[in-house]
């Protein structure tokens, strides 16, 4: 049986501002085919993954907002995004 992926749900030990709300909890979905198209244009892979992160926790975050988290929190969300993309999923 294989590994089925499922949103995650992401605590901050600080929280998060956007749109000048503290956040302190977030679910990142599972991300789709059309995520990744949709991000595909965007040539700065931070820019990039910033963007990507944002639609899949649905935080509606501009990077500048994402540039002012502490990187603390950028490496989290990148470390779940990064979990959903590894292709290391091993299968039972």
């Amino acid at each position: 049986m294989a590994n089925k992926r499922v949103p995650k749900l992401i605590k901050f030990e600080v929280p998060i501002t956007v749109g000048g709300k503290e956040i302190e909890e977030v679910t990142m979905r599972v991300p789709k085919g059309r995520d990744l198209t949709a991000v595909s244009g965007i040539l700065d892979p931070i820019e990039r993954d910033f963007t990507l992160v944002s639609n899949l926790c649905g935080l509606n975050a501009t990077v500048d907002e994402m540039n002012e988290f502490d990187a603390a929190e950028i490496v989290q969300l990148q470390g779940e995004l990064k979990g959903f993309l590894s292709s290391t999923q091993k299968t039972l």
